[in-house]
């Protein structure tokens, strides 16, 4: 029923006022007094789940977008960032919410969806399922090819509002942060709720191989070759994809090019809400 009446909701649009956007293998965990974010969402999923796993005591919630390269290890880790926001409230229930995937040729969705629900049945607290929009549940089909439904949700970290969603925004350090997954990056925390910044790095990696031939490539072949699901990528996939590669190109080794001092790139929200870099040195 719920996942009926999730499927129901047209995407929102959300703008990047109080916005933070989490990537694909990334996460990031805040409360409800936080003063910086009031929401966190995350989209482009195909065969990746969206997870939010939330405290309804303290409100801590936690949005990460998973894509099944290391499943048990990434639900320890978001367990363990939200109940370190929720150890004092002492009242109040873990929920979880997943949404994502459809039924693609591979099964990867379901395959990433009985890793989900096994991770999480393994963790010592109780934790409850409450939004199960996954696979054939956000599955449709059209002339025979299955897409999925839902690609992007949003969590009011205020009032514990879910909603479908989709980002014109995805920064900031979008290239740089896609990089990182494509050179093979465990799930990150990317965000300090505390000090309500958003930390990018430093992240390491050596040159990307064959990335020429890569973007020598015509769209087909890197729709073809470089996702889960080429029949049911958003129209923006690909051109996303070049512009990470021409980034990796760019920058062959990140120690010298981005991060020569070995420090994070931080990130905290103006008086207009949006993303602003602060100096290392600020802080």
């Amino acid at each position: 029923e719920k996942a009926k009446l999730l499927r129901s909701q047209p995407a929102q649009i959300v703008e990047p006022k109080g916005l933070l956007y989490v990537q694909q293998r990334e996460f990031a965990v805040t409360t409800p007094k936080d003063g910086s974010v009031s929401i966190l969402g995350s989209d482009d999923a195909t065969t990746c789940h969206i997870v939010v796993l939330r405290h309804t005591g303290s409100g801590a919630t936690c949005l990460t977008h998973c894509d099944g390269s290391d499943t048990e290890a990434e639900v320890s880790l978001i367990m363990s960032s939200v109940k370190s926001f929720s150890n004092s409230s002492g009242c109040g229930r873990l929920e979880v919410h997943l949404v994502g995937g459809f039924n693609d040729d591979r099964q990867l969705s379901q395959k990433l969806t009985n890793q989900l629900l096994r991770a999480f049945d393994l963790q010592p607290e109780d934790v409850h399922l409450v939004t199960f929009c996954v696979t054939e549940l956000n599955d449709r089909e059209e002339q025979d090819i299955h897409f999925p439904i839902i690609y992007g949700i949003a969590v009011n970290v205020k009032t514990a509002e879910i909603f479908p969603a989709t980002f014109p925004e995805k920064g900031p350090d979008e290239d740089l942060r896609s990089a990182h997954v494509l050179t093979g990056a465990p799930l990150t925390n990317i965000y300090d709720a505390n000090t309500e910044q958003l930390r990018i790095g430093p992240y390491f990696w050596g040159p990307f191989p064959h990335v020429d031939f890569w973007l020598e490539q015509d769209d087909a072949q890197i729709l073809q070759n470089l996702s889960t699901s080429p029949l049911a990528e958003p129209p923006h996939f690909v051109s996303h994809i070049r512009s990470t590669l021409t980034f990796l190109k760019e920058h062959p080794f990140p120690s010298r090019s981005l991060f020569p001092d070995r420090k994070p790139r931080i990130y905290k929200k103006n008086e207009e809400g949006l993303w602003e870099q602060v100096c290392s040195d600020k802080i």
